[in-house]
């Protein structure tokens, strides 16, 4: 066995038949598996092999020289190189790095990047109809109108790729095709696979920038070729921002390098893919978990081969075989989704950065509401920064006004409990009279969050987490939102024997939706969620749907709080803008704030003005009058001021352990013997262990541990050293959560 390290130009990249290669396997290991190459068979490093693994095969890459640490006679031999593109040395560098700052072994970090190619498929090469060359006379036949006729169609047009199409096209019988192959006149030929990605323009549609757009446009533009940089495109909502870095795609295109956009979640690459055909005259390459694997397959070849130029995806999509990568685009950075949170646990965002240095290539960071990572980093001038301070045209930032719930309570109405205050509902009233469209948001789905029984107080609770079960009246069910349990509401309570006894409390979107179609029974009301989204085609029935105005009334969830741009949306009404504000988190005021700057950035995007209300019980809270007043780097001042006053993030360092089983009794004496050996010395402190928020989830115990270490302390060798002091049952799953974003 070897290291899983990338090879040095001194270390030889070449192996002949008799050599000891390294293959590195898509498995949580950490180290590569020593293999002879066989004869007839040459490797380099980064080729993509069949191995041999216990009683079955599995699909690797050649990492490196084999350390020769096993005697030669107990090695298998290679079986074969897949006939695919092998991994460039770039994209290995990135792989171990990932690895080693994230704690993960090297072979789970591997599987996300060589997934597709586990399951190639062995194709038949392509086959098409041409003319052989040889006459009709030469090949014995006499000459027909027909026959004629098909050999000056083949002639004129190239080969066809199959018979049944040149029968169609020259309307002859396939019997008469038939012949001329079999006579010679005509020749099966092998043919070059069409490619599914159509050749993208750069300047297939130049668009009109207002001023602030053409010197950020610029400043990008001057970045493409000229190395590793990093710039944050910071614009206010409706800014813009996407035609800007459009064009330092179209600049890496022209170029003939490939640029990868990264999205934060699939809703969002309905509108990117529209954009990208009306800019460029193609659609980009999609990499979504929602494709198909033969779809994933096509993006992933097409990355290793070129023939993919501009890939939007998910986070997972920095992991694929770019060639020739030239951009990187990171759009709404400041996306907690960016966050892996099991498996391999990276932040895309911050990967992305640095395969951007490995690459030597620059990355642009977009986002309204820039996290405070990146804003720190601008002010140490880490990252450059372009900004668009207002909105594209004539369009102006909408009107934000509080809704104090205390002075304003709902009034009731014959739907019941009601959840909208008089001053939103007026606001709804006009919104409608004046044939402008509303968005209803609330970040909660289903009915209720809460279903409890009113005779005994029980509560509904998942059996497998943690948490309460969710009343969802569209598909009639209880569903927990963590693990995916559902039921049908019980008749009876388990508790107390009572019958018809169950009541909901508190709004989810479906509750609020409920409340609209009575308030406003002439008015065409929608709800959505990320659960209603599930397939990028129903996202993109949404938008023609909002964009032709079927839709009066929109009730939703933050799906619909970021990137979309919807011209007859003027007002926004948030039911609880306090969600989101309690709890411990050291992000919770940065993401609720970020949250309600994104949703209210819907409104008033088009020529008609924009209005927001903000229900909340404490009107007085800084995010509140920041988003009131438009002191935002107000408020961001603040949050840099507590945290740093903490040595939090940005300014320390946190990693969490999360200690899990199906043994609490286990779970907990792992977490003390953890605890009993923890790292000590100057500018360490851990914190626990203590049972995670989500004490149980999916049937497992939860424990949790915080390593707290200064800026300049590195915790990956704290970390290794640690856990390797202490031997868990195997019952026990310690996962290592390096600059943890969520403490679920």
């Amino acid at each position: 066995m070897t290291s899983a390290q990338s090879t040095p130009s001194e270390i030889p990249t070449t192996f002949t038949a008799g050599s000891r290669v390294a293959v590195l396997l898509p498995l949580p290991v950490e180290t590569a598996y020593d293999y002879l190459v066989p004869e007839g068979l040459t490797l380099e490093v980064g080729d993509i092999v069949e191995v041999p693994l216990a009683r079955r095969f599995e699909v690797g890459v050649v990492w490196g020289p084999g350390l020769g640490d096993i005697a030669e006679a107990k090695l298998r031999e290679v079986v074969h190189r897949l006939d695919l593109p092998s991994l460039p040395e770039v994209l290995r560098k990135f792989i171990d790095w990932v690895a080693g700052y994230t704690l993960q072994p090297t072979g789970a970090v591997l599987r996300m990047t060589l997934n597709p190619a586990r399951r190639w498929p062995q194709q038949k090469a392509p086959t098409a109809v041409a003319v052989s060359g040889l006459s009709l006379i030469a090949c014995g036949v006499k000459e027909t109108p027909a026959r004629a006729t098909v050999l000056a169609i083949v002639a004129q047009k190239g080969p066809f790729e199959s018979a049944a199409a040149l029968s169609r096209e020259s309307g002859v019988g396939a019997g008469v095709i038939r012949d001329l192959i079999t006579k010679g006149a005509l020749a099966i030929v092998e043919a070059m696979p069409a490619s599914p990605f159509t050749l993208s323009q750069p300047d297939f549609h130049q668009p009109t920038l207002e001023a602030d757009q053409e010197a950020a446009a610029a400043s990008l533009r001057s970045k493409v070729g000229a190395g590793f940089s990093v710039t944050l495109l910071d614009g206010v909502t409706g800014s813009g921002k996407t035609e800007v870095y459009l064009e330092a795609v179209a600049a890496t295109l022209r170029a003939g390098k490939q640029v990868l956009v990264l999205v934060p979640e699939i809703a969002l690459t309905a509108q990117s893919l529209a954009r990208f055909q009306e800019r460029f005259g193609a659609e980009p390459a999609e990499w979504h978990s929602d494709l198909t694997y033969k779809a994933r397959r096509e993006t992933w070849h097409g990355a290793a081969t070129g023939a993919a130029q501009v890939v939007v995806g998910a986070r997972s999509a920095l992991f694929l075989p770019f060639t020739n990568l030239g951009l990187v685009v990171v759009d709404e950075e400041h996306d907690s989704a960016f966050k892996q949170e099991d498996g391999v646990i990276y932040h895309a965002r911050d990967m992305a950065v640095v395969r951007a240095k490995e690459g030597s290539i620059p990355i642009i960071l977009a986002s309204a509401t820039p996290s405070l990572e990146t804003v720190i980093n601008v002010r140490n001038h880490r990252y450059a920064e372009v900004q668009l301070p207002k909105r594209f045209g004539t369009a102006s930032m909408p009107r934000i006004g509080v809704v104090d719930m205390k002075a304003h309570p709902p009034e009731k109405g014959r739907w019941g409990r009601a959840w909208l205050a008089p001053p939103l509902v007026k606001a709804v009233d006009q919104t409608l009279a004046s044939g402008d469209q509303t968005l209803l948001f609330l970040n909660r789905r289903g009915y209720a969050p809460l279903t409890l029984c009113r005779s005994c107080g029980h509560r509904l609770n998942c059996p497998r987490c943690s948490a309460w079960l969710v009343e969802h009246r569209l598909t009639r069910k209880l569903q927990c939102h963590h693990c995916g349990f559902s039921a049908r509401l019980p008749e009876t309570c388990s508790s107390c024997g009572a019958a018809d006894s169950f009541v909901p409390c508190g709004p989810g979107i479906e509750r609020v939706a409920e409340e609209a179609v009575a308030r406003w029974p002439d008015a065409r009301v929608r709800v959505v969620s990320s659960d209603m989204l599930e397939r990028p085609s129903a996202v993109a029935e949404l938008i023609d749907d909002i964009l032709a105005r079927r839709i009066d009334i929109v009730v939703g969830t933050q799906v619909l709080a970021k990137g979309h741009h919807f011209p007859g949306l003027t007002f926004v009404g948030v039911v609880d803008a306090d969600l989101g504000l309690s709890g411990w988190d050291l992000r919770a005021a940065e993401r609720t704030h970020q949250l309600l700057h994104q949703v209210a950035g819907r409104a008033g995007r088009a020529e008609r003005p924009g209005r927001v209300f903000l229900q909340t019980h404490d009107p007085a809270h800084p995010v509140l009058q920041a988003m009131v007043s438009g002191d935002d780097d107000g408020f961001i001042d603040s949050e840099i001021d507590a945290r740093q006053a903490l040595d939090m993030p940005p300014f320390g360092r946190l990693t969490a352990l999360i200690l899990s089983g199906p043994d609490e009794g286990a779970v907990i004496a792992t977490g003390r013997g953890l605890a009993a050996k923890a790292p000590q010395g100057d500018g360490i402190e851990v914190l626990g262990p203590a049972p995670a928020f989500m004490a149980l989830l999916r049937g497992r115990h939860r424990h949790r541990l915080l390593l707290k270490t200064r800026r300049d302390i590195a915790p990956q060798p704290l970390v290794q050293a640690w856990l390797g002091g202490i031997k868990a049952p195997s019952s026990v799953r310690i996962q290592v959560d390096v600059d943890p974003y969520s403490f679920y």
